[in-house]
């Protein structure tokens, strides 16, 4: 079974239909809900969520979003040893460090994210949406 991390832009896409990335995401988000593999959001990320899906679709939606992340995913804390570990990492973007922090602390097997060159240099796999989806046995060539 994969643990996999999705990060903030693979949630929202799937959540928010968000175009043209919405199809991968929400083949991922069913692959989730169908059992495929087991799926992680950290608890700041939760926070942005909110903010994101207030700003792109109301507040009434934020919240639909927000509680299907709770309800659908699994979360992980965020506490001081991911905070430190994440000051340490070779990433230029604190934010992006620390999803990476948060992976590592649970031992997850990979972050699934649309944004590549933000967990460059880290020691976790780190994969597309797409590449995801070829992990799981998922074709979608097909229309």
């Amino acid at each position: 079974m994969i643990h996999a991390l999705l990060d903030t832009n693979v949630i929202l896409d799937a959540l928010l239909e968000r175009l043209p990335w919405s199809t991968e995401a929400t083949t991922i988000w069913q692959a989730k809900l169908d059992r495929q593999f087991t799926a992680y959001v950290t608890a700041t990320s939760v926070t942005d969520i909110f903010y994101i899906s207030r700003r792109h679709a109301g507040r009434e939606k934020a919240w639909q979003v927000v509680y299907s992340s709770l309800d659908q995913l699994s979360v992980i804390p965020v506490g001081s040893k991911e905070l430190q570990l994440a000051t340490t990492l070779a990433g230029n973007d604190f934010e992006d460090n620390l999803q990476v922090a948060c992976a590592m602390s649970r031992q997850l097997d990979l972050i699934v994210t649309r944004n590549l060159s933000g967990f460059a240099g880290n020691d976790i796999l780190v994969i597309t949406p797409q590449q995801m989806l070829l992990r799981l046995g998922i074709d979608t060539s097909s229309p």
